[in-house]
């Protein structure tokens, strides 16, 4: 069902049941006014017995005055006259309104100089009755016994009714249709949405959902997808790119290991030349095993942990990253030393983040030139760990701060052949580091060397 339709249908659910709800309530409101003005319509009438103070030779000029006023159907059936006894006072004629009756309640409070309100049910017509005492000089001279029918308030009663049963439906309908147009206007710009999304596929990122400019929240929606494209093109990109630098670097490495081999199949060699090939060929395949546990690694790195990671200490980790830098360094004229180190702890995986230490005093060494020298440093500051590297080599040019932690980007490209490098490894480092909370920068100084800084949340507990 179309979100329209269900917008629709609950609107003329809620409204009927709106309706429903207030007409409910008003039916209870509307018969107590109208037995109210009932009520008091009789007690006018009992009022007008009192206020002529009629004794027992003037009973004619009562019944002529009440005949009046009530019309000579309505006194003949509802006004009866009682002594202070409660006997019937004799008029003539006298059909119906003898009638009524006088109950036992209403005539001991008339007695008492109280008023009676009833309704009773003769012949099926329900009709209220007020037995009204009249009062002088605080004696009871008269009871005076006044009724009405309520066929007049039912009839109002029954008309509403009728029209709640036919205005609801009219009403909730003429609403129903007026909240379609309404919902078809409404989401005419999320069809839209949906219609650009569908021309977007993933070789077409680059087409953007239109802004109706209105600041709504279907502008912020569209803007929330535009930006989700907008990322999605890069990721794209990134992917694209990724793969292309990939298959170019094990391409060369195949390339070579097949050349070789061909080349030792296409006449008789000696074991001194066959041993040769091999040789070489053994090198290819590892820089292939190289590239794809590089490749691999990275693509783990950013995999969020499905557990909590444990408290570790960073200095056994500077230690070892040192250690292997010193081995590194045999023999090349770089000389790696160890700087201030104060003692921190973090919540890391031990292995991945040695690994992220390793990588960067790895390529520290690898391009500094003999002479030169490779500190490694760890302090804590601002509720940070932080782990340095510092070198110094040729440095690296600002621009080029960002690009250098991309995935095969070598600013030397002869040189990385020389080391052997994949050009993973700052990327490697990067997104382990970034798995763990942290950050990894690249603070150049041209023509001084540069530094490469990690810095970890410490640990609290």
């Amino acid at each position: 069902m179309r979100i329209r339709t269900r917008l629709t249908l609950w609107y003329s659910a809620i409204l009927f049941g709106i309706l429903v709800v207030i007409g409910s309530l008003l039916y209870p409101v509307l018969r107590w006014n109208l037995m109210q003005d009932l009520d008091l319509s009789l007690l006018t009438v009992a009022q007008v017995v009192h206020d002529t103070r009629a004794d027992d030779a003037d009973d004619s000029d009562l019944e002529r005055i009440l005949r009046d006023l009530l019309g000579p159907e309505s006194f003949e059936r509802f006004v009866r006259l009682f002594d202070a006894d409660g006997q019937p006072r004799p008029r003539a004629p006298e059909p119906h309104a003898s009638r009524l009756p006088f109950s036992g309640q209403a005539q001991n409070n008339a007695r008492r100089g109280i008023k009676t309100f009833e309704t009773i049910t003769q012949d099926r017509e329900q009709i209220r009755i007020l037995t009204m005492p009249i009062v002088e000089r605080n004696r009871v001279v008269r009871i005076v016994q006044v009724g009405s029918s309520l066929s007049r308030a039912q009839g109002v009663l029954r008309r509403y009714l009728e029209t709640l049963v036919i205005l609801i439906p009219l009403g909730v309908g003429l609403a129903a249709a007026g909240g379609a147009v309404i919902a078809r206007k409404a989401l005419r710009p999320v069809d839209e949405m949906t219609a650009a999304a569908r021309r977007i596929t993933a070789e077409d990122l680059h087409q953007r959902i239109g802004r109706q400019g209105t600041q709504d929240e279907l502008d912020r929606l569209a803007e929330t997808l535009n930006g989700m494209l907008a990322r999605l093109d890069e990721a794209f990109r990134q992917m694209r790119r990724f793969a292309a630098d990939a298959a170019h670097e094990l391409r060369t490495p195949l390339t070579a290991l097949k050349g070789g081999i061909e080349v030792a199949l296409r006449a008789s060699r000696t074991p001194e030349e066959y041993q040769h090939v091999l040789v070489s060929s053994l090198e290819d395949v590892d820089r292939l095993i190289r590239v794809a546990e590089d490749l691999l690694l990275l693509s783990r790195a950013a995999v969020p942990p499905e557990m909590p990671r444990p408290r570790i200490e960073l200095e056994p980790l500077v230690l070892e990253a040192l250690e292997m830098g010193t081995r590194l360094a045999q023999g090349t004229g770089v000389h790696v030393k160890l700087g201030p180190v104060a003692p921190a702890a973090v919540r890391a995986e031990a292995s991945a983040l040695g690994r992220a230490m390793r990588n960067l005093v790895e390529n520290a060494v690898k391009y500094t030139p003999a002479g030169g020298t490779v500190e490694l440093t760890l302090r804590t500051a601002d509720g940070q760990a932080v782990f340095a590297v510092r070198d110094t080599g040729i440095g690296i040019a600002a621009a080029d701060a960002e690009r250098i932690f991309e995935p095969f980007v070598r600013l030397d490209a002869a040189r990385a052949r020389e080391t052997g490098g994949t050009g993973l490894g700052l990327a490697i480092a990067r997104s382990i580091v970034l798995a763990h909370g942290g950050t990894l920068t690249l603070e150049p100084e041209p023509g001084l060397g540069s530094c490469f800084v990690i810095s970890l949340p410490l640990a609290l507990s």
